[in-house]
């Protein structure tokens, strides 16, 4: 197995240069820059959407980013994050998951006997704790 750390400089010798080789792509994500100082890991940037977003309707995926945006700034770099962060989250939880969760939250808001009963089911319980981890996840990969 080739040394990384040779590889990692073959490969910022080669952007440097305007060489592209396979090697090189591999090597160096497009979430890392490399300098003179090494290679630097760049949040949010070069996020690609998963398959799994795919499955997530676009009026969902923005309203998620827009939501999250507010609540870190509205900035470029919260936009990046909290993009990142949807792509988290949709690559651990399925839309249709998502979907119920968000529902038994929003639900949990209404007053009265009719939010009594999304309040303390087992099932419920389950489907809010798997959102609520797939967002401590994305907190973790996103917002460093």
């Amino acid at each position: 197995m080739p040394n990384p750390l040779r590889l990692a400089a073959i490969a910022a010798i080669a952007t440097l240069a305007g060489i592209a080789t396979a090697t090189a792509q591999m090597v160096v994500p497009p979430s890392t820059v490399v300098g003179p100082g090494g290679a630097t890991r760049v949040p949010g940037m070069g996020s690609t959407p998963s398959a799994a977003a795919a499955d997530y309707p676009t009026a969902v995926i923005a309203d998620y980013v827009f939501g999250c945006m507010s609540s870190n700034g509205n900035t470029r770099t919260a936009l990046e994050q909290c993009s990142c962060s949807f792509d988290v989250v949709a690559s651990l939880l399925p839309y249709d998951r998502y979907v119920e969760a968000s529902t038994f939250l929003s639900m949990q808001q209404v007053s009265g006997e009719k939010g009594a009963l999304f309040r303390g089911g087992v099932e419920q319980k389950a489907t809010i704790d798997d959102l609520r981890r797939a967002q401590a996840e994305a907190e973790i990969r996103c917002f460093d």
